[in-house]
């Protein structure tokens, strides 16, 4: 780290230290006061249903993700990362506004906050640093859809990009009808086209271009975001990706059959009718394969988008004044749990991509490189990390905790565990060892994510604990609870879509009684 007498007279133009100079030291406030650095830039990269599979994380031991790692020798990976919700419009909106969706009642894909009386006045956080003097830019998906776009744009962003969107498409779907309705969505696999045809591919172009213009400008500081859609349903890749993982040597998702057997009839009904196909459903019709090669595919060709935006930021000499962070809005059960698509609460939901780049100097923060850090963290934390970070004031109501110290040291505790939340009363807590379960009807799990990473053993269940060691886990529980909100919002107003209510007399599904003989298996 640079002395801060060095960092100073780096920051100082050449006619400043040309009249020093010839200046007593006493003039120097009054003749360079203008002459302090500008505030760091910011370039936030978003990725939709991104789970851990990514080199960073080592959640697959195949992936290929070199624009990642290579971030990551930059930063500090933050290894305990997790959402808020396992869903886009409610992981999103706490990530933008940081307050829970326990908060906001925005527990499904719709509504939209500024179409909530009692949330339409909420800063996000790119209009945050448009309020203190930065020029914010969003390209593809950041908001949930077409939130944002469609409602005064102007107010939530200075320059809008590309929307998110597929790209190329073929005529008819790879993998033929599924479940729940038929969703167009729900496809993957290959067919002739090009990367120059997908949407995503758009939106790093449009990135690429804006930090080549913002160049021009380096006085002006910037907060620019780029979110993009893969892998995201329907993964369509090119050949050269899909072909990075042969079917032959492909290592599959960690499933163990009856993996369901310990948990309650209840973690049922946070994904009780969805579009995404169930595991058993994948087999049946040989498809558990070609999902899994065509979600690593799109993750790697994401992953060049990746790079090529980091290349631009490098190439166009805005690297040394950048804070660079990636972020996932929520995992992807391939299988596992006996479901595929998001909507849990256990890991391959909740665990997220996240990585923060701080460069050597550049904010009064010693932040290391190449870092690992294994404290709890949320999505929620990002508006008042990256705050801190530019030298900004964090806003009142936030409730994130800012990651600054984990990022100046990995090791430092951080206050609380991470809390993710599917619809009201369902809710996971993670510290670093354990991950607690609960849901609405008072159903509980416990797992040992140590001893048990990919949380097969529900400790809870009768058959899994003897009575002294379930003694033990309800003093961790005790602990895990106490974190739980204490009060949960109702349902937002006009709220749709995967939304589960308990009523006096049962559980509803987007209106609709639950029946539990009629599950899904």
């Amino acid at each position: 780290m640079n002395s801060s007498r060095s960092q100073f007279a780096k920051s100082l133009p050449l006619t400043c230290i040309a009249l020093i100079s010839i200046s007593v030291v006493t003039s120097v406030t009054a003749v360079c006061e203008d002459a302090a650095p500008k505030r760091p830039n910011v370039l936030m990269i978003a990725i939709d249903d991104l789970n851990d599979w990514v080199e960073p994380l080592g959640g697959h031991p195949q992936v290929k993700t070199p624009a990642m790692a290579r971030l990551a020798s930059r930063g500090v990976t933050f290894t305990n990362a997790h959402c808020q919700a396992p869903l886009c419009n409610p992981s999103r909106t706490a990530i933008m506004t940081a307050r829970r969706p326990t908060t906001t009642g925005v527990y499904g894909l719709q509504p939209w906050i500024r179409n909530v009386d009692a949330l339409s006045d909420l800063v996000t956080m790119p209009q945050h640093f448009s309020a203190h003097g930065y020029k914010s830019l969003i390209g593809g998906k950041i908001h949930h859809g077409a939130n944002g776009r469609r409602h005064k744009p102007a107010q939530e962003a200075d320059v809008w990009g590309p929307p998110s969107k597929v790209g190329a498409r073929p005529k008819q779907k790879l993998i033929g009808p599924t479940p729940g309705g038929n969703n167009p969505l729900m496809d993957w696999g290959t067919f002739p086209h090009k990367d120059e045809d997908k949407g995503d591919w758009e939106v790093a172009s449009w990135a690429v271009d804006q930090l080549a213009e913002l160049s021009k400008t380096p006085e002006q500081p910037f907060f620019l975001a780029a979110g993009f859609f893969l892998p995201h349903v329907p993964c369509y890749v090119t050949q050269k990706w899909y072909d990075m993982y042969p079917e032959e040597t492909l290592v599959m998702p960690p499933i163990l059959e009856g993996d369901r057997d310990d948990t309650s009839e209840s973690s049922w009904y946070i994904h009780w009718y969805l579009p995404e196909p169930r595991t058993s459903w994948l087999r049946e019709n040989n498809q558990l394969k070609n999902l899994t090669r065509s979600y690593l595919a799109s993750v790697s060709f994401v992953d060049s988008q990746v790079g090529r935006i980091l290349d631009q930021l490098d190439a166009s000499g805005l690297a040394d004044n950048t804070i660079v962070v990636l972020w996932s809005d929520h995992g992807y059960h391939m299988g596992e749990k006996a479901i595929s698509g998001k909507n849990s609460l256990w890991r391959h939901s909740t665990r997220v991509p996240l990585i923060i780049s701080v460069p050597d100097g550049l904010t009064e923060f010693d932040v290391p490189a190449a870092a690992k850090c294994n404290q709890p963290a949320e999505l929620l934390d990002l508006y008042a990390t990256l705050s801190q970070l530019t030298g900004l004031p964090i806003p009142d109501g936030q409730q994130g905790l800012s990651l600054v110290p984990q990022l100046v040291d990995p090791d430092q505790p951080r206050e609380r565990p991470a809390i993710c939340t599917h619809n009201a009363g369902n809710h996971s807590v993670c510290d670093t060892r354990w991950r607690y379960v609960v849901y609405a009807d008072g159903a509980e799990e416990l797992y040992d994510t140590v001893a048990d990473p990919f949380e097969h053993k529900n400790l809870l269940a009768q058959r899994n604990t003897t009575v002294q060691q379930s003694a033990q886990y309800r003093q961790v529980i005790d602990r895990l609870s106490g974190y739980l909100p204490k009060e949960e919002a109702p349902l937002a107003p006009n709220s749709a879509a995967r939304i589960l209510e308990k009523r006096a007399d049962g559980f509803y599904w987007e209106n609709k009684k639950i029946v539990p003989e009629d599950k899904l298996d």
